[in-house]
């Protein structure tokens, strides 16, 4: 290794785990034997989350640090020293933040009292896991404020969510020979006109994605059947509102009948900027030498925001060709996202406890 980071030993064991969306226990088991003899109480919950807490109250904070990734079970996960980066599927969203909280409440764990943090190791939060993990702990928790970590993004503070719709639409007609039965509606026709309403003209409060779209069975057939995969995104949920309404009126003529499948959502939000959580992070931040540059996103957050929780999330090191395989992050930045998380935690648990 050209590079030294005392986490690389974890993050690198980690990062070899496959955890899928929907199927992310092994990693989940990893974490529970990594955290065997470190202090707080640790538990699954229904969702399936990791859940380490320290004291039976109210948590002040919590902690959000989702475990699944993008990428397939049989995708290889061979992460590897480049220098001074590391490189693999998943390494940096969200590995390298999973193994920041590890390493940084465990530290001060063992030389602290942090009755009243709560961490939660999320499951479900990329794609159609639509944060399931965020929203049962929240649920659960009901904790004063809440901290999500991300493994990238280290230069940046994400303190607003962006909320999403995403849904299948589905046409479905007779069919029939494009030359005998000509006349007789498309499916793929009809599909991409539906296509063209929804995401036309564009929007300055809102961005709509046409993922997929496929149908019909051969050049000469007139296509039975077409579906399309939409998404929208806000920062409002009256914009999302208004999104579902479009949705909620659209029809065919007969004989062409069609189906709206709801695949997932996620809440939009916006964090008050006098939360104290805030100014403790920009603090910090400032103190690092890290920009102050604050920016909307999707993550575990979101679900504690539409529960009215405050909450904002951070990023634990610097990297790039997030989704891809290859993936990878900055291994000097790991120290700085460490200290980024312990100072946070400090500050922001000092009010309670004055000797931390």
């Amino acid at each position: 290794m050209d590079a030294a980071d005392d986490s690389l030993d974890d993050l690198l064991a980690l990062a070899r785990i496959p955890a899928p969306t929907f199927d992310e226990g092994e990693r989940i088991a990893w974490l529970q034997e990594r955290l065997g003899s470190a202090p707080g109480q640790r538990e699954t919950d229904a969702a399936g989350n990791l859940i380490w807490r320290f004291g039976d109250v109210r948590p002040h904070l919590l902690l959000l640090a989702h475990v699944d990734t993008v990428f397939a079970r049989e995708t290889p996960l061979e992460p590897h020293v480049e220098g001074d980066r590391v490189r693999g599927p998943g390494i940096g969203d969200n590995a390298a933040a999973v193994i920041c909280a590890v390493r940084v409440v465990e530290a001060l764990a063992l030389e602290h009292d942090l009755t009243g943090l709560a961490v939660a190791f999320t499951v479900g939060e990329e794609g159609l896991g639509n944060l399931a993990g965020a929203r049962a702990a929240c649920e659960a928790l009901q904790p004063e404020a809440a901290l999500a970590l991300e493994g990238h993004g280290l230069q940046h503070v994400a303190i607003d969510a962006v909320g999403s719709l995403r849904v299948r639409i589905t046409v479905r007609g007779p069919g029939g020979h494009s030359w005998a039965n000509r006349g007789r509606p498309s499916a793929i026709d009809e599909i991409c006109r539906i296509a063209r309403a929804l995401s036309k003209p564009a929007q300055r409060d809102a961005s709509t994605n046409i993922g997929r779209i496929e149908g019909g069975s051969a050049v000469n057939a007139i296509a039975s059947h077409a579906e399309l995969v939409i998404e929208q995104r806000a920062l409002e949920e009256a914009v999302l509102s208004r999104f579902a309404r479009a949705l909620g009126v659209l029809a065919v003529d007969p004989p062409l009948t069609l189906a709206i499948e709801e695949l997932g959502s996620r809440p939009a939000g916006r964090l008050d900027r006098r939360q104290p959580l805030l100014a403790t992070v920009r603090g910090v931040r400032e103190e690092l030498g890290l920009p102050d540059e604050l920016v909307a996103a999707s993550t575990d957050a979101n679900a504690a925001l539409a529960a009215g929780i405050p909450a904002l999330c951070i990023g634990c090191a610097d990297g790039g060709e997030m989704h891809t395989r290859g993936e990878y992050i900055e291994i000097p930045s790991l120290a700085t996202g460490r200290e980024q998380l312990r100072r946070v935690l400090v500050q922001a648990l000092a009010p309670y406890y004055p000797n931390l």
